[in-house]
């Protein structure tokens, strides 16, 4: 017998060599699997000496086998795409997703978080507003129900958070514009809809005063979700009033970085590295559309797939041990620089 304490199913599965999900499927139904994982199974049980905790697991099918899941703005093709890993995992752990989207409105935010209250889900995967979230709904589902934050903390509820490393990955663009061309200026919207580009706003300020640089700060209008059009016409405004005496411009993010990039087609500034280039543009998330800009857009990527997994297991981790409390760590995955044409 194994003298290591086996504290979940999570490290059940990396010391037995089964995956989580097919775990699940045998402490559900032991015959569900094949009976030489099955035997396997058994035999890892008793080496470690480990006990699923079945109070939990049968409470939770007194429960439900649902999983909400709320994003901000599904039609976002950047949250898009980690609803749809979250929802894979969620389906390969036996369980249901209910996905829902705020659409960019706190009003449907609380409704969401009402439907969910009214099923009764197992567990809930939140990526709230937050800065426009009402922050005691928000906090009254995660006190009636197992629920894990992702992608946008809401600090004040000092809840279990997973998500990118906002600091980090500014500062790393930041030094790489810095060391391979003009130091950037940075375009922001002055009331942003998420609480991750103030986060984003410091650490460019605060990496531009470690280089010894003087921050350059333009912070626009705008307060929806339309950042596409809110970086054309505010980069239109700029490029016509030529307030950006410098050639490289990094955004919060990517979708206004997009829209930039087309006004500054439509004004005939040619964008990129090369010679007749008049600016270089960077942004912020590798929204899935960056790569297929004109130029391709140089950015910092999330780590879709540990964010999306982490978040998952997180929460399986709480489900199985239901008598405890919600965790309230924070856990964040660092930023990638992508390097492509426009910077």
């Amino acid at each position: 017998m194994s003298d290591t304490t086996i504290k979940n199913m999570e490290e059940f599965a990396v010391v037995s060599g089964i995956s989580r999900p097919t775990l699940s499927k045998y402490f559900n139904d032991p015959e569900s699997v094949r009976q030489s994982t099955k035997a396997k199974i058994e035999a890892a049980l008793e080496l470690h000496a480990y006990r699923p905790n079945m109070y939990a697991m049968n409470q939770n099918r007194r429960s439900t086998r649902n999983i909400g899941i709320i994003v901000p703005f599904l039609a976002d093709p950047f949250f898009a795409e980690i609803a749809r890993n979250i929802e894979n995992l969620v389906i390969n752990e036996g369980y249901r997703p209910i996905l829902l989207s705020s659409h960019g409105d706190p009003r449907q935010e609380v409704e969401n978080l009402i439907s969910l209250r009214d099923i009764k889900p197992a567990g809930v995967l939140l990526a709230p507003l937050g800065r426009a979230s009402n922050i005691a709904e928000v906090g009254e589902l995660c006190s009636e129900f197992p629920t894990v934050l992702f992608d946008c903390n809401i600090e004040s509820l000092n809840h279990a958070f997973v998500g990118h490393n906002n600091t980090q990955a500014t500062d790393i663009m930041v030094d790489y514009l810095v060391r391979t061309g003009e130091p950037p200026v940075y375009f922001e919207m002055k009331k942003p809809p998420n609480p991750n580009a103030n986060k984003r706003r410091l650490s460019y300020i605060n990496s531009m005063e470690r280089h010894g640089l003087e921050p350059s700060i333009f912070s626009v209008d705008g307060e929806s979700w339309n950042f596409e059009e809110i970086g054309y016409s505010r980069g239109k405004e700029l490029i016509s009033s030529k307030d950006i005496t410098n050639g490289t411009v990094l955004f919060t993010n990517d979708r206004l970085a997009i829209g930039f990039l087309a006004a500054a087609y439509e004004m005939g500034f040619r964008v990129g590295r090369g010679n007749g280039c008049a600016l270089r543009v960077a942004g912020h998330d590798n929204h899935p559309y960056s790569r297929f800009t004109c130029p391709a857009l140089t950015t910092v990527s999330h780590d879709y797939d540990a964010i999306s997994r982490t978040s998952v297991m997180r929460l399986f981790d709480l489900l199985e041990n239901r008598e405890g409390s919600n965790p309230t760590d924070e856990q964040l995955f660092p930023g990638k620089l992508i390097m492509r044409d426009s910077a």
